[in-house]
């Protein structure tokens, strides 16, 4: 092990010593699947996006107050179905060896990112071969046009009322693409440039990316914050290196050496070894988080209820949560945790009883259980530290009531193409919220619209529970919502639609010569306004 790693340790070590404190290294757990937000799903690829591209509207970093992003100021209709910005002037795009910017951004560009999405005639909205499975989600449903009223001003036009609008915006895959670069490498043959090289307004430009090794990027000193004075969001290093480093005892290894400054997603077990340690400090915070156990309802048996309710009464949830998350877990049966508004507290945890699964099977035809498969993560996430070891519990737990589940798994980008295609049985997935509202995640992943986005890993489709969480979306009164989120959890949790883990709080070890970095618990975690001591 040493020695595979050696040589890649020795590179990244020569290249923080040649900058100095000029460049940021950042140990990170796997490579983005899709370098163009607008495809992905995972917080791989929202970190990457959020070092180069702008959205509409942002959440502070370290905080949950939305601010202003490429629109400085906004206004709503009184009936709450026209939302107009007022776009950011003078602001100015990246360029690459292949495009050279001509315009500053303007309202085009915001007209581009979106008409990209929404039509599918759209000569752009084939291209890279992804979905766009946030906006289908989050703003299809209720957006009915996206309109340019002069460079600086745009209208986004609602089908109906959404409350939490302006959070679906601040989300990465809500990024503005510049329609210039488009047309240019439209006009060249190589559209798909737009998606592999991309080309943003943020505070760092996008260098290069080597697969499994390193997404590179450079201070860009045209960015607009510098001429606002916003230092908390400014690149204050002139390099940024994401070292992608799959194992969390090397990540911690390489903090620990001064080969990185952060490390991401340590090893719960890691933790007192890190907070004893001079040189680190261990930043921690509570996170918006759902990880669960998706059963695949579109495959036989786990179309049955009595089937998920004995799988989820023959798994010892607390053994698991008090072995994988090593205390930095709490086992959960609300599908909105306790960080976020609308938590239900009075919802409880199926107990665990292999007996009573083994009833439910045999009422459902399996008095002899049956074989499936059970797809591990692949990846540590602070909503799920251990996929693997996960894994191996619950297969151990379901084998006693005959349930023998071989335990698969993929490459983290592999892994959410195959699950977001529906092509396993059973397979761990989780989320964290990417800004403060419950409308998000529960939109995204259990509603019946998110069966054919791919969101819905269950491919679990509940009329009621759809039609609740619509009306709770769309609703501006907060304590109305909050009767609805109620509601909908109480189906989801009657219905045994999956076997939820646990309520996580994260940790990042991070070497003290590092000045201004803030855990970011909403979104991709950005590396601007962070410093190295000289």
């Amino acid at each position: 092990m040493l020695c595979r790693t050696s040589a890649a340790s020795f590179a990244l070590f020569a290249m923080m010593s040649v900058a100095s404190a000029e460049t940021l290294v950042v140990c990170t757990e796997a490579s983005p699947d899709f370098l163009n937000p607008q495809f992905s799903t995972a917080n791989t690829s929202f970190d990457v996006a959020a070092q180069i591209y702008d959205r509409l509207v942002g959440v502070e970093r370290g905080g949950s107050k939305i601010i202003p992003g490429l629109a400085e100021s906004w206004a709503v209709s009184d009936d709450g179905l026209t939302y107009t910005f007022k776009l950011r002037e003078g602001v100015i795009w990246h360029s690459n060896r292949a495009f050279t910017p001509t315009r500053p951004f303007n309202a085009d560009d915001v007209v581009f990112t979106f008409q990209r999405m929404i039509d599918k005639n759209h000569p752009f909205h084939g291209v890279g071969r992804g979905s766009y499975e946030y906006y289908e989600g989050l703003v299809a449903p209720f957006l009915k046009s996206v309109e340019k009223v002069d460079d600086r001003t745009i209208r986004f036009v609602l089908k109906e009322p959404q409350a939490a609008l302006l959070g679906a915006l601040s989300v990465e895959p809500m990024s503005i693409l510049s329609a210039e670069y488009a047309d240019a490498m439209q006009k060249a043959g190589t559209p798909d440039q737009v998606n592999q090289v991309p080309i943003g307004t943020g505070p760092f430009s996008f260098v290069a990316y080597q697969k499994d090794a390193t997404v590179r990027f450079k201070r860009f000193p045209q960015y607009w914050g510098e001429a606002a004075g916003l230092s908390d969001r400014t690149a204050q290093v002139s390099d940024l290196v994401f070292a992608i480093t799959p194992d969390p005892s090397i990540r911690y290894a390489k903090v620990k050496a001064g080969e990185c400054h952060i490390a991401r997603y340590p090893n719960p077990g890691d933790l007192a070894a890190m907070k004893a340690d001079p040189n680190l400090n261990v930043q921690s915070g509570t996170i918006a988080d759902m990880s669960y156990l998706a059963f695949n309802n579109q495959k036989k048996p786990f179309d049955d209820r009595r089937v998920r309710e004995a799988l989820i009464h023959a798994i010892n949830l607390p053994a698991l949560v008090e072995t994988v998350y090593q205390g930095t877990g709490t086992p959960t049966a609300a599908l909105i945790p306790p960080t976020l508004w609308g938590h239900s507290d009075e919802l409880k945890l199926r107990d665990y009883d292999p007996e009573k699964a083994k009833k439910l099977l045999a009422e459902a035809g399996f008095p002899n259980g049956f074989k499936t498969t059970l797809w591990a993560i692949p990846v540590v996430r602070a909503y799920m530290p251990n996929g693997r070891r996960a894994a191996e519990l619950i297969q151990a737990d379901w084998a006693k009531v005959g349930v023998q589940a071989e335990i698969m798994t993929y490459e983290w980008g592999e892994y959410l193409k195959r699950t977001r295609q529906g092509e396993h049985n059973v397979a761990m997935s989780g989320s964290t919220w990417d800004y403060p509202d419950p409308s998000q995640i529960l939109s995204l992943s259990w509603s019946c619209d998110a069966v054919n986005t791919g969101g819905n890993r269950g491919r679990w489709c509940n009329k009621e529970f759809s039609d609740k969480l619509a009306r709770a979306n769309s609703v501006s009164n907060q304590e109305e919502r909050t009767k609805l989120y109620l509601e909908v959890q109480k189906i989801f949790h009657n219905d045994a639609a999956s076997l939820l883990f646990a309520n996580a709080q994260a940790f990042t070890p991070v070497r003290k010569e590092v000045s201004g970095y803030k855990m970011h618990f909403f979104g991709g975690q950005p590396f601007y306004g962070v410093s190295l001591k000289q």
